[in-house]
């Protein structure tokens, strides 16, 4: 038997990235935040996203330092926040794109993607792709998985 197999997985960096934004919900508020989007107001009604769930998942967000709020006032009305992207959440834009990229590439309507990501200093198609620390290009069939320095066996019993 593979030995990988009786690995602990409860050490786990992706499925502790998924308890805070393997929900659609969070992805979504993201997508909206990049795309130029601060105000509850507005999240609730491009998402169309419950009230209750929208907080919920704004507070959150703010909880792990991937928004942050800072204070607005309208002429005549009173202080509300706004929701701004820190340097951690920015730090998710490599992964959400990847989920742009796959999805413009097998699930965009039939006449094309809703959204084209560009570089914006020389308009070309902003591509996400894999480099390793030598600055290699790397294909997915050429990642090798070792274990690290938080890898563990399940306890044998």
């Amino acid at each position: 038997m593979d030995p990988r197999l009786d690995r602990d997985t409860s050490n786990c960096s992706i499925a502790r990235t998924l308890e805070i934004v393997g929900e659609k919900w969070t992805i979504l508020i993201l997508r909206e935040v990049w795309y130029g989007s601060s105000r509850f107001g507005d999240f609730e009604r491009v998402l169309g996203c419950p009230r209750n769930l929208l907080a919920a998942r704004l507070r959150m967000l703010v909880e792990e330092g991937i928004l942050a709020t800072e204070t607005y006032k309208e002429p005549g009305a009173r202080s509300r926040p706004k929701y701004v992207i820190t340097a951690k959440g920015m730090d998710l834009v490599p992964a959400v794109m990847g989920l742009l990229q796959w999805g413009d590439r097998y699930r965009a309507d039939v006449e094309g993607p809703a959204v084209l990501a560009r570089h914006h200093a020389c308009g070309a198609r902003v591509d996400v792709q894999l480099h390793c620390e030598e600055g290699h290009s790397v294909r997915a069939e050429d990642i090798e998985s070792v274990p690290g320095p938080g890898f563990r066996m399940k306890p044998t019993e």
